[in-house]
């Protein structure tokens, strides 16, 4: 048994695998879920607070850069 494990510890120490990530993969998954989130709470808050107001939303990809609302500084105060 500990061959067993010791030759599965050597052989992820050859090629690289890496116990951190899982974890990486999970931060990611929080990033976009975080992101998906302000992107549909401006589309909400635009129609509730600021419908008449032209805005374009920007793509999800921003919101996934930047981590923030993007609605315009008038819209929701």
């Amino acid at each position: 048994m500990r061959i067993i494990l010791s030759l599965f510890f050597v052989g992820a120490l050859i090629t690289g695998a890496s116990a951190f990530k899982p974890v990486q993969a999970a931060s990611d998954l929080e990033r976009d879920a975080k992101a998906l989130e302000l992107y549909l709470q401006d589309q909400k808050d635009h129609k509730e607070f600021c419908p008449q107001m032209t805005w374009n939303q920007p793509p999800l990809s921003t919101y996934k850069e930047t981590l923030k609302s993007h609605l315009p500084k008038d819209c929701k105060k």
